[in-house]
């Protein structure tokens, strides 16, 4: 055994599925929680929402930026290694606006925005300093 070379236990392919699963949850319960929001279900019946008008290009493209999110999951257990480094990098600021854009209208959307970007920041992080070598001592779960 090297004794050299330090070893976390930490499986980083597991680590950032897992912090996109964490962030995917926040934003889950932040839409769920603004549904309470009694504005926002007359917003919603008139086809507007915070002053802009909704339509089947404005729901596709938030579905997609949402799928994006959601592939992270399983694309962050699957890719190799090079891939999954630079899918993560890119993603993870990216992200940042497309949550934004729902627009904060209150303290708890400020407070899970926050969650949200410290998360993302560190997924981002996280690949950044993914080391090679770790990817080399790590077994592949799937």
């Amino acid at each position: 055994m090297n004794s050299n070379k330090k070893t976390t236990g930490i499986d980083m392919k597991a680590l950032l599925s897992t912090s996109w699963i964490f962030v995917l949850l926040n934003v889950i319960f932040r839409d769920i929680h603004e549904l309470f929001r009694p504005e926002l279900l007359k917003e919603m019946m008139a086809g507007t929402v915070n002053g802009v008008h909704i339509t089947e290009e404005l729901l596709l493209l938030g579905g997609i930026g949402m799928e994006i999110l959601i592939a992270m999951v399983i694309l962050s257990r699957i890719l190799p290694y090079r891939v999954n480094r630079w899918a993560n990098i890119i993603v993870g600021p990216i992200s940042i606006p497309l949550l934004l854009s729902s627009g904060i209208h209150d303290l708890d959307d400020m407070f899970f925005f926050a969650i949200e970007i410290v998360a993302l920041l560190l997924i981002t992080w996280l690949a950044w300093k993914w080391p090679k070598q770790e990817h080399e001592s790590i077994p592949s779960v799937i």
